[in-house]
């Protein structure tokens, strides 16, 4: 590994941090998606078009991210009284508590990585550099 180049140095690190966040979210019953959805929440109750779009996917989507988050008990739908179409989207306290246990997550599965900020400013500035000259 030594001689390995840096980008798959990156790249093979990547896939294992990868790996381990979605291990240590499993365990928590979430999802990459349903992380997001959870924090979105964090800010007050939002209808699914809402989160849809802060989250940057379809609203289909998100319904299934939704149903997931609603059968484990994170999430509670309300029907909206003056629009029966609408549903406002709310975190329960399980969905805090397991969204409070996510965000350690980082710090647990990697305590290597105590102060992980020039780690974290190198990995910003590639995806910036290269996120810019690619779109």
């Amino acid at each position: 590994m030594n001689e390995w180049p840096t980008g798959r140095l990156l790249s093979t690190a990547a896939r294992l941090v990868e790996h381990a966040w979605v291990e240590a979210l499993d365990r928590l019953g979430l999802t990459h998606a349903g992380l997001i959805v959870l924090h979105l929440l964090g800010s007050g109750p939002l209808s699914q078009a809402e989160l849809a779009r802060e989250a940057r996917v379809q609203t289909q989507t998100m319904s299934r991210t939704l149903e997931r988050l609603e059968r484990e008990g994170y999430v509670a739908r309300v029907r909206d009284e003056r629009d029966q179409r609408r549903h406002s989207v709310t975190r329960t306290d399980a969905g805090t508590a397991a969204w409070k246990q996510a965000r350690t997550i980082e710090t647990d599965v990697f305590p290597q990585l105590n102060d992980g900020s020039a780690l974290r400013e190198a990995l910003l500035a590639i995806i910036s550099t290269s996120s810019a000259r690619r779109w």
